[in-house]
């Protein structure tokens, strides 16, 4: 089974090892406060690994130095930025692509030089559509995943503990799959296939690039080019027979057959979403429900607001729209969690944050985990408080930090109403409630030990 910590790790090294492959480094410290290297090679890599983290690293940094600060990753200087109104001023006129796909197809090794912004532009705007239409179209699919999952709950005898991230896990699996890549993974076998080979993937994307570990240790490299291989053969399977040919069903992958993209585009497109898609929404799922647990008032109004927009009639597309609260409840799980604790950039032309010039090529870290948790913006902070949304403000700064609006990234829109759909279903049936002395330890990288919970019949 695929780790959620693993998820995290690995995304936050390979965001900084991505970069410093692609781009050359600098050493101009340009007077930003922060930290000269430990080592010469290393930069401040001992620092970050004695801390125990990047993000419990970049805590510690920003309290010491402020909300502007430079380190040393190798020989390259980054920048990090640790409040909303710096970020606010980190203007890049070059910004155009998203930086979580770059990264990913970088360590893929997938190539995609040549292209134009336009066409970068085109079909960035061909994946988003295509995420969005096969929400729409499949609607009644989700719907019946989730009814699934709470028919298989309703089974169980009220005194029965729910291994929630397990569960989640195998939910959001079935989920992308049968959206992206269609009715062969109706099969449930295909689906553990499908599992384990992302499983074995994702726990080396980042990692086993950036420490060497793929090339140093044959065993674990044979495994994760099987994996990988098997997960592309698929796909291109997928993808040639959904060629020149219409199907009842309307998928991911189909919006970019449809588009002016090349197969080796498709490919790329359609890993992406398949590996980033499983595990956003996976732990989406798991924080959503793991708060409404632990939060007796969250969870009434929640059943309050489903009872109110649909009454006794069924989950719908329209009405779900109406579940305001419910979008409340997910964006502050997104933020309390930090489901993403770490964005970058590369700065392509020189810039200016406050008084601090920041050389061209410098990468620069967006501190959301800091960011998100930054008692000036968000009152009690450590605090799960849907409410906080209600204000308008809220919103436009979760906008801004890229967690809604126009700037959310398609994973994450996904994730946003497969987490609706599953919660307008369990809340309407099902009391959740955690197990009586449970004590569940979590960490920087939204990580929480094995959590259980019981549940009671709403009606």
């Amino acid at each position: 089974m695929l780790d959620f910590a693993i998820f995290a790790v690995t995304f936050l090294l390979a965001l900084v090892g991505a970069v410093l492959y692609l781009y050359p480094a600098s050493r101009q410290a340009a007077g930003i406060p922060g930290l000269t290297p430990t080592e010469e090679k290393d930069g401040n890599l001992p620092d970050i690994v004695n801390s125990g983290s990047l993000h419990e690293f970049l805590v510690n940094l920003h309290e010491r130095f402020g909300p502007v600060v430079s380190f040393w990753f190798g020989r390259r200087l980054v920048v990090s930025l640790g409040t909303v109104d710096v970020l606010k001023q980190h203007i890049n006129p070059n910004k155009t692509s998203d930086p979580f796909e770059t990264m990913l197809k970088s360590l893929l090794r997938y190539q995609s030089d040549g292209e134009s912004v336009s066409e970068n532009h085109m079909r960035k705007k061909l994946y988003e559509n295509g995420v969005t239409d096969s929400l729409q179209r499949n609607f009644t699919l989700l719907l019946k995943l989730s009814e699934e999952l709470l028919d298989k709950w309703l089974s169980y005898p009220e005194s029965q503990h729910v291994p929630l991230s397990q569960h989640m896990l195998g939910f959001a699996m079935k989920c992308v799959t049968q959206l992206v890549l269609g009715s062969t993974f109706e099969d449930e076998q295909e689906v553990i296939r499908f599992q384990k080979n992302h499983g074995t993937v994702w726990a080396e994307i980042g990692k086993g690039f950036l420490d060497g570990s793929l090339d140093k240790n044959t065993t674990w490299r044979k495994q994760y080019e099987g994996a990988f291989m098997e997960l592309e053969c698929t796909l291109k399977k997928i993808i040639k027979e959904r060629k020149g040919r219409n199907f009842n069903q309307h998928i991911f992958i189909d919006s970019l057959v449809h588009g002016n993209l090349n197969d080796q585009q498709i490919l790329e497109d359609g890993m992406i979403f398949s590996l980033a898609g499983c595990v956003i929404t996976a732990k989406l799922c798991t924080w959503a429900i793991y708060f409404l647990a632990t939060s007796e008032e969250v969870q009434k109004k929640l059943y309050e607001e489903i009872d109110q927009v649909f009454g006794k009639g069924p989950v719908t597309p329209e009405k779900i729209e109406h579940l305001r609260y419910c979008r409340q409840i997910l964006c502050e799980t997104v933020r309390t969690a930090k489901l993403t604790p770490v964005s970058a950039r590369l700065q392509d032309i020189e810039g200016k944050i406050d008084q601090f010039i920041i050389p061209r090529e410098t990468l620069v870290l967006y501190a959301l985990g800091v960011v998100l948790q930054d008692p000036s913006t968000w009152p009690s902070p450590y605090k799960f408080d849907p409410d906080r949304f209600a204000d308008e403000s809220a919103m436009k700064t979760f906008s801004l930090l890229g967690f809604s609006g126009t700037q959310e990234c398609p994973e994450l829109r996904f994730a946003y109403m497969v987490s609706t759909v599953l919660l307008s279903v369990l809340v309407r049936r099902l009391h959740l409630l955690p197990v009586e002395g449970q004590v569940i330890e979590t960490n920087f990288i939204s990580k929480m030990n094995v959590f259980t919970f019981l549940m009671e019949w709403n009606n």
